[in-house]
């Protein structure tokens, strides 16, 4: 496995109609949008994507429609964690058979497995697919954090782990990584918050949910970082902490797509049982907006 990501994924939303049907035109204009931000992936499927609440048949049409659209402009990731490893065996292939040039996987989640389980679960899905495999740590939901000497365990069984996308909010979490793993594995900040302090850590990039808003800024604070720019880097982030400060204070799902709505993309609000903000809520996030 010779991939090995580094700069700015974007999780895309997924727009939505009234009905909750998916509206692909919406996600032409945001393809656009992120493409001419810089960045250098979309990852289909993940948390901000709903992809709980999408089905086995649409995740495979988002990963397709996103890759036609992309094609060889920017790298294209599919998340394909599920609560059982057959089932995110299956999910990794469909994703490999529509496109997708890697997997996105989150821990198990539901049942909380121990350090073993957590193993024996990467290892056996990175040995029955074809694609290179990120791993996505995700307390907030899954309820536990991965630890970094089994991430290392992991990449020391299969050349097919490459990264790990972190959102503990730990920093030491992703030095450790570092330590352990070397380059055998590629840290990315799940959170825009540790996105400059990763960097200075010796991560690799980012893929964060105001990354949909805010593209170019998160490009340029990736770029400052790699051009030893600190005093650029620290502006780019601030300007991404500041929106983000604002957005944590109400549901992120809906938050994000209220902030996109406002730019105009259209996305619509977020697919049941999430609702969208109310008016008082969705002012709060477009003074934002304009004063960044």
């Amino acid at each position: 496995m010779v991939l090995k990501p580094e700069g700015v994924f974007i999780p895309n939303v997924t727009p939505f109609d009234k009905e909750g049907e998916i509206k692909y035109d919406s996600l032409d204009d945001l393809v656009e949008y992120w493409i001419n931000g810089g960045v250098t992936g979309i990852v289909v499927n993940d948390s901000t994507g709903e992809f709980p609440y999408l089905s086995r048949d649409e995740k495979k049409k988002l990963i397709h429609y996103i890759k036609e659209r992309v094609s060889d402009r920017a790298k294209v990731f599919a998340g394909t964690g599920s609560m059982s490893t057959w089932e995110t065996i299956e999910l990794t292939k469909d994703a490999k058979d529509v496109g997708a040039e890697g997997a996105l996987i989150t821990t198990p989640f539901f049942f909380k497995p121990n350090d073993f389980e957590i193993i024996r679960y990467f290892v056996d899905v990175i040995e029955a697919v074809d694609l290179p495999v990120i791993i996505y740590n995700v307390p907030r939901f899954t309820g536990y954090s991965i630890a970094p000497n089994v991430v290392s365990r992991i990449s020391e069984e299969c050349d097919g782990l490459v990264a790990l996308k972190d959102r503990s909010g730990n920093p030491s979490n992703i030095a450790e990584v570092i330590r352990l793993c070397g380059n055998r594995v590629h840290c990315l900040s799940g959170s825009v918050d540790m996105f400059l302090p990763s960097m200075m850590l010796g991560g690799k990039g980012a893929i964060v949910d105001v990354g949909n808003i805010l593209p170019f800024e998160c490009v340029e604070l990736f770029k400052a970082c790699r051009k030893g720019d600190i005093t650029s880097a620290r502006m780019y982030q601030q300007t991404a902490s500041l929106l983000n400060n604002v957005l944590l204070g109400f549901p992120q799902i809906a938050a994000i797509k209220s902030a996109l709505n406002f730019l105009g993309y259209n996305v619509g609000a977020p697919r049941k049982p999430l609702l969208e903000l109310s008016e008082v809520s969705k002012a709060s996030i477009n003074t934002a907006l304009r004063n960044r």
